[in-house]
Formats: C-alpha cells, structure tokens, sequence
C-alpha cells in the first residue's frame, strides 16, 4: 500500500485497517487525522496550484458507504495522483461535552475515474450526518504532496437498514432464540393515567405513536413506524406473564388471536442488547393491506407465521390459533394499528416497577459480538 507522508499524524502501513482496504473500491486508501489545513500538513509541498474541486456531488448513499464525485479543470487533471476526502461527524450542539470527541478522517486515495465510492463501517455509521470536503494532490519525487486549497463543505447522512442488513440481524438472533415456549395472550403494561386517557380522549382505544429510538442506530423503524408496543413473554414455570414490569403498575391483557392471526403479516425489525445478557428483538404485527403493513414491506424481512424461531401462529388439530414465543429472547411486539380496550381487560400488576428494564430510547451496545453486524452501530 502506498502511504503518503502527511507528518506525524498518518497511520502506519501496518494498520489494522489495511486488511479491510480490499473491500473498497479505491485502489488505495489511508486513514490519517486532519491536521487543519495544507500550510500545517509538514509532509505536503508546495507548487503550481492544482484544481479545487468544484460542485461535489454525493450519491447512492448507503448505511457504511457513498459514492462521490466533483468538477475539476481537466487542464490540470494529468498532474493529479491523488484525493484526499477529509470526512468528519456534523457537529451536535447538543452532544455531552465530556463525551470523547470523534476523530475526523482523512481518506487519501489513488487518482481513479469518478465518481468514487468510499465504504467502510469502522468510520461510517447508519442514520448519521456527515461533512465532506475535497482536495487534489500531486505526489513529488521525494515523497512530499503538493495539494490544492480545500473544496467547499457538503453535507450529506447516512442510510438505515437495508433489508440485506436485517437479515444478518435476524439470522444472528435465531442463534440464540432457544425453544419455543407456548402462550396465548399480548400484555402492555402502563400507568394509570395513560389507560385513563385513553377512555376519556380517544374514544376507549390505545393509538400508535411514533417508535423512539432504542435499539439499533441504523433501524429503519426509529422515529419512523407508528405503532403500540406489547409483550407476548411468559415465566418458565407458570407459563404467564410476569407479574413485574418497568413501565407501570396497569396492564392491559387481550387474547393473542386478537392481534396475530392469519390477518396479519409478521416482520423482523430489530435484535439488539443493552450492556446486558438479556437480548431483545423486536416483532412488527401488521393488518394486511394496512399503512403499517406497507410500511414494512419495503424496509423489513417478512417471517413465516407459522414458521420462524421468534414468534408463531398456528392451528392445532381442531383449527384453533395455537401460539408461541422464543424462550431465550425478550421480544417487543409492535402493533401498527389502533387497540380498543374493550377487547381485553385493564388490572393492576402484583409485582414490582423494574424502572432499570425499561428499553425506552435505550442505546444498542456497539461491543457485543452476538447482536452487532460489521456495518456500523
């Protein structure tokens, strides 16, 4: 690999990330740290001026990769060996102050026909926005590089999911999902006043809400589907729901056919863990034909009803909806349409409010080899 001397900063040929460089396409590329701009770079020369890179464009954006190209006076073009990207995380206002601060990334690579596409999970992350600025560079005898003045700065954020991207998920989660456990009801657990609501504003019904944001960065459903969670879990000795919840001290019980039936399509949306042993997935149920249902079939893997390793609806020998969950995963059941009270019953829990098992806008742990797959976080 051919690495440019750029000063103290640059990576060393040995880098870990050098094995991972054959999965771009650029013919070479290195990652160093932005220094500031060329008059600070010590490695870089100076020379006749080269072309800065003029309207840059970014497209086919995806969760881990985009494609980029830029205008140039085609006078100069022979003199150019090569790019240097400077890529850097948009700044958020709103950020932890003591939080460790990103690296920004200089991606030099190899003069080649745009546009030019640059992928790579260990600095791209899904569902994040990005700066982007260009220059050219000329390498001399000696090892040095001349360069242009940077391009302007554009901005552009990442891609979710993709449905290839789930499935990865979804096959690294049945590999836990242990067996299947039979149940026969959906429970939401809620306070009070939540369910009080409901039968004084909205008509006696629970309406979907838009999903916050636990679970995976790049899950194509955060802040997207509207929905109600439920939960379809049971204890291993009774065979009920357990009798604690972190989410309030009410809860409202339906039978299961009420919900997840041959009616309805049942989608893959997430499997992911929060610092913990315990591992969630989280199950969309949709009404076929309804907005939930075409929602989820352009952004998530469909599953068999009847057969998949998380959660199933089928008929016994007497056509009657026999139901089961996964024993060694929590699932979260999101339904896409609204509830009516009167199809269950409202009671107060026996047990204890497990604030700390609440996954509400819980974060994803990014360290976790069993629910992580290598195109981000």
């Amino acid at each position: 690999m051919e690495v440019p001397r750029v000063g103290h900063s640059v990576s060393s040929p040995t880098s870990p990330c050098e094995d991972m460089m054959k999965n771009l396409s650029l013919d070479a590329i290195q990652l160093c740290e932005r220094e500031g701009n060329k008059s600070l770079d010590s490695g870089i020369a100076e020379m006749e001026e080269l072309p800065v890179p003029q309207n840059i464009k970014i497209s086919n954006i995806t969760c881990d990769s985009f494609k980029i190209c830029w205008d140039m006076d085609a006078r100069s073009k022979e003199r150019i060996t090569h790019y240097f990207i400077d890529l850097n995380k948009k700044e958020n206002k709103n950020a932890n102050k003591f939080k460790h601060k990103d690296v920004p990334t200089k991606l030099v690579a190899k003069a080649v026909p745009l546009p030019m596409t640059v992928r790579g999970h260990w600095f791209l992350s899904p569902r994040t926005e990005y700066t982007v600025a260009v220059q050219t560079a000329s390498k001399q005898g000696d090892g040095d590089y001349a360069v242009s003045e940077w391009s302007e700065i554009i901005e552009f954020c990442t891609a979710d999911y993709s449905t290839v991207h789930l499935t990865q998920l979804l096959e690294k989660a049945e590999v836990i999902a242990g067996r299947m456990l039979r149940f026969s009801v959906f429970y939401r657990n809620q306070h009070k006043e939540y369910f009080d609501h409901a039968r004084e504003a909205q008509n006696n019904k629970m309406l979907p809400s838009v999903k916050d944001n636990s679970g995976s960065h790049g899950s194509p459903i955060s802040g997207k589907l509207e929905g109600i969670f439920f939960s379809c879990n049971t204890e291993f000795n009774t065979g009920k729901p357990p009798q604690d919840s972190p989410y309030g001290r009410y809860r409202f019980q339906l039978p299961a056919e009420e919900l997840f039936s041959p009616k309805t399509n049942l989608y893959f949306a997430d499997f992911y863990c929060m610092y913990t042993a315990y591992h969630y997935v989280i199950l969309v149920i949709a009404p076929k034909g309804s907005t939930g249902d075409e929602f989820c079939k352009q952004r998530l893997p469909a599953l068999d009803i009847g057969n998949n390793r998380f959660m199933t609806c089928s008929e016994d020998e007497d056509g009657r909806l026999v139901f089961h969950h996964a024993q060694d995963l929590i699932l979260e059941v999101i339904y896409t349409d609204p509830v009516d009270l009167s199809l269950g019953t409202v009671a107060e829990i026996s047990g204890h409010q497990l604030m700390s098992l609440s996954t509400v806008n819980a974060k994803k742990d990014p360290s976790c080899k069993t629910c992580n797959i290598s195109v981000g976080r």
